[in-house]
């Protein structure tokens, strides 16, 4: 069975955001206001093989905390959808 990953990074609460205060100190001299607890992740798309759900979601945690994270700053929310 083939599946569809999405991966959402985002540093953990409490650890410094340097690119997403740039970006919220950046919008009120663009005009725009009222804006407030802007921080910048990254997203991960990729079709893994396994045998069901539950194998695809192991697979896809193992690579997430082996490779596509660091767990000492950073958090992961994996979606995962069957592909037909």
């Amino acid at each position: 069975m083939k599946f569809s990953i999405l991966v959402e990074v985002q540093l953990l609460e409490g650890i410094s955001d340097p690119a997403g205060a740039t970006i919220e100190r950046a919008l009120p001299v663009l005009g725009y206001r009222g804006i407030s607890d802007v921080s910048v992740g990254k997203t991960i798309r990729f079709t893994l093989e396994a045998t069901d759900l539950s194998h695809a979601k192991e697979l896809s945690e193992q690579i997430c905390s082996s490779f596509l994270t660091n767990p000492v700053i950073e958090e992961s929310t994996i979606t995962i959808e069957e592909v037909s």
